[in-house]
């Protein structure tokens, strides 16, 4: 730059401007990489999008009487280029889609590039969706009512249940071996074990009620955002669902008119930029949080009950041999749920559980014995 003195807000421009112009040089180095005719105009247009914002901050940098110097592509961009040459478009598109999404936001706290916002993040979904999807297998119906990228699944339901008895069962078994190892009588481990129960079913009911609440909050004011941008620039809006039906494999005229006759019904459109361009589901809009709380809550109590359960009619050495047998049983089970979404064998999964779970109540036996014995 030929400014002598550099202010922040000519580093700001400047930053900016060298991003934007990275951008359109990548995706002009996967246009050129690009054999499918739809993906390739795809980034071109991705490309020519980045170079208008990069217009945009040279516009600033000439109106505070700064010149910018001459282009050259940042190291990342040279060797994304080139590794997409050389592999293929589809080699670097993971990559280039996480960069996308964790800096879709980068404009939100700028004040001057608030039209830029809501384009980043299109281009976030556009690339995201050009990551997980493949050409020619999808009409426009189809993709108005397709499942977003990262929209939660049965598989996901299934794995948190199965966690959520896990922590239970492990937590509650290390504090009852814990104090077990104390040498405390059987009416003690029980007591602490209905306590450890209850105390961790509220806790975790309480942090999944705060989660869900405030996804919810969240999701409300993202999609009310996207309504004012969708009524102040609707043009804007539209050419971001025509990028993303692209990328989701029908030719551009396609994927215009489609964009074109979906942007009629406004609240359908809206519907569509949130679950395509946000990741959200307005029907859902992350969940019920009261019934994730109870649902959390019964899935950590069931596990916290079996360590505690032998204890209600056998103490001491039986207590224990009977708590240890009902949680290997349970580990072990709980062990063949997760190969369901592991991909690890039932057997291996299973031993793992266990012997994990065994070490764990060992420890905190041992150190129960020892704190037992210090205190006495």
């Amino acid at each position: 730059m030929l400014s002598v003195f550099m202010t922040p807000e000519i580093a700001r421009y400047e930053k900016n401007l060298r991003d934007e112009l990275d951008g359109s040089a990548l995706y002009a180095a996967l246009a050129a990489a690009e054999a499918d005719p739809i993906r390739k105009d795809l980034f071109q247009q991705l490309s020519q999008a980045e170079a208008e914002h990069a217009q945009l901050w040279r516009d600033k940098l000439v109106a505070s009487g700064v010149k910018a110097e001459q282009y050259t592509p940042s190291f990342r961009t040279r060797i994304l280029g080139r590794l997409a040459r050389r592999f293929g478009p589809g080699f670097v598109l993971p990559a280039i889609a996480a960069a996308e999404f964790a800096d879709r936001n980068k404009y939100s706290g700028q004040a001057d590039a608030s039209a830029l916002s809501s384009e980043e993040r299109g281009h976030a979904a556009v690339i995201q969706a050009a990551t997980t999807s493949r050409t020619g297998g999808m009409v426009g119906a189809d993709i108005a009512k397709a499942e977003p990228w990262h929209r939660r699944g049965s598989g996901n339901d299934l794995r948190a249940a199965v966690l959520g008895a896990n922590d239970g069962l492990v937590s509650n078994l290390c504090l009852v071996m814990g104090v077990a190892g104390a040498g405390q009588a059987s009416h003690a481990i029980l007591l602490t074990g209905l306590a450890g129960l209850v105390a961790g079913a509220v806790s975790m009911a309480l942090g999944e009620w705060l989660s869900v609440t405030n996804a919810r909050e969240f999701a409300r004011a993202q999609i009310a955002q996207e309504k004012e941008e969708l009524e102040e620039t609707p043009e804007a809006e539209r050419k971001e669902l025509a990028l993303i039906f692209q990328a989701k494999g029908l030719p551009r005229e396609d994927a215009q008119r489609v964009a074109t006759d979906l942007m009629r019904d406004k609240r359908a459109a809206l519907d569509t930029l949130a679950r395509e361009e946000l990741g959200i589901d307005p029907a859902e809009m992350g969940g019920n949080p009261w019934s994730a709380a109870a649902f959390s809550f019964a899935l950590f109590a069931l596990g916290a009950f079996f360590p505690v359960f032998p204890f209600f009619f056998a103490g001491g050495a039986t207590g224990m041999a009977w708590s240890l047998a009902l949680s290997v049983g349970a580990l072990g089970a709980i062990g063949l749920a997760t190969s369901l979404f592991s991909g690890r064998g039932p057997a291996y999964s299973a031993t793992r559980q266990v012997i994990i779970g065994a070490v764990a109540a060992g420890v905190t036996y041992a150190t129960g014995a020892l704190i037992g014995v210090s205190l006495s």
